[in-house]
């Protein structure tokens, strides 16, 4: 899914490579907390936990793979989904913002659609872009 968003794509990308901004902008209410988080950015290879909860709390481990500075950033979990998000500048002011959420390589992918995925992620995505302009405008 993708959003104009009124920020410079290294804003965007500051907040996106900062774990402990990452509940901020979630827009499914799923991210709860960074854990253990690093004192400097995310970059290609970087792993931060994550304490989340959907029905239940539980923590969560990624690790960025696939990182362009200022320009894109992924990570994904052991059980194979991955977030990515693409930033495209349109002027010094404005970035378009793709969100992706891939489950295609997660084990139990196929069942998905059964619990409620992709309706439920496409919502989720829906709010974190308009949490993440809000944020933005904020600071």
């Amino acid at each position: 899914m993708t959003a104009t968003v009124h920020a410079p794509a290294e804003r965007i990308f500051e907040l996106l490579t900062d774990p402990t901004k990452h509940p901020l902008i979630d827009g499914s209410g799923t991210v709860l907390a960074a854990r253990d988080a690093a004192a400097k950015p995310l970059e290609l290879g970087s792993t931060f936990g994550m304490d989340m909860k959907w029905g239940m709390p539980y923590r969560i481990t990624n690790k960025v793979v696939e990182y362009e500075p200022y320009r894109l950033i992924a990570w994904r979990h052991l059980a194979g989904h991955r977030w990515r998000w693409e930033l495209d500048p349109v002027d010094a002011d404005t970035t378009e913002v793709t969100e992706t959420f891939d489950w295609s390589s997660a084990p139990a992918g196929m069942f998905y659609p059964l619990i409620g995925f992709p309706e439920r992620n496409r919502k989720g995505i829906e709010e974190t872009l308009r949490r993440l302009e809000t944020v933005l405008s904020q600071d």
